[in-house]
């Protein structure tokens, strides 16, 4: 399994890497920036990988939506970030954390009513290395995920725009963000045990939140204790736990508003169904 290093992860499935959840599977665990995971899973590389949302339609032949252990919520949509404030981004260089992530599927549903003149140069790095780059001068705007919420005042930054208000404004729906995808080929089997693995890691780390904790930090990018469970607070929430109809309809809603846009291929009717 790969999962990113950041806080929400590390929290979420503690309990289930630990050997702590009875009659889970063992897991190999990869840690890998999204974008990365994101290839991985396009590659077909390993069993199960945490992903987002938006590389979906690219692997669902392949794999299969868990209906748990993923992020999505309310006010948790990416920020684009400028070092100065209410800068037009219109030719501008922005900076983004992959091109199949949600963020910048979302970042382009905004520009398209935000930006109608367009954007300029799409760069794509890894979300630790964005706000520098942004503080920097390297390029003009930034689209951040992840604990960047709370800690682009450090770098002397401005928020433009918030991805997730302009998403929850025009649909009424939560953000979806990550997601957990296993192989098909493993079987419904153990696809169910798989979700029910996932589904325990969170209810144990929530009934424990301190077993966790040394885990989180020995991987988080950011250190900073109060941060990491800021971090963990707003993207671990009861879409978690269950996806739920209002989780799938937030799912459908963004890569059906994404396909009719030419952003990624339509969705088969029944690629989200969980075995």
């Amino acid at each position: 399994m790969a999962y990113s290093p950041c806080p929400n992860d590390t929290f979420v499935f503690h309990a289930w890497a630990h050997g702590l959840v009875p009659g889970a599977p063992a897991l190999d665990v990869t840690f890998a920036d999204i974008d990365v995971t994101n290839g991985m899973a396009e590659r077909g590389e390993l069993d199960v990988l945490k992903v987002s949302y938006a590389v979906l339609p690219h692997v669902l032949d392949e794999y299969a939506l868990l209906p748990c252990g993923g992020a999505l919520g309310h006010g948790v949509g990416p920020l684009v970030l400028t070092r100065e404030p209410g800068v037009d981004l219109v030719g501008r260089t922005v900076a983004v954390p992959g091109e199949r992530s949600t963020a910048y599927l979302l970042f382009r549903l905004w520009a398209a009513d935000a930006v109608p003149g367009g954007v300029g140069e799409v760069v794509v790095m890894p979300f630790h290395e964005i706000m520098p780059a942004v503080r920097d001068g390297r390029v003009d705007a930034g689209l951040v995920i992840h604990e960047a919420r709370f800690t682009y005042q450090r770098y002397g930054l401005h928020r433009l725009a918030d991805m997730g208000e302009h998403w929850e404004s025009t649909t009424g729906l939560p953000i979806p963000l990550g997601a957990i995808i296993a192989k098909r080929s493993l079987g419904a089997d153990t696809l169910a045990l798989l979700a029910a693995s996932a589904r325990a890691s969170v209810r144990m780390a929530w009934d424990d939140p301190e077993a966790s904790r040394p885990y989180v930090r020995a991987h988080a990018q950011e250190m900073d204790r109060a941060v990491a469970d800021q971090h963990i607070g707003l993207y671990v929430n009861e879409f978690t736990a269950d996806l739920g109809e209002a989780g799938y309809a937030a799912v459908r809603g963004l890569l059906t508003r994404a396909a009719a846009e030419g952003l990624v291929p339509a969705l088969k009717p029944d690629a989200l169904s969980f075995p």
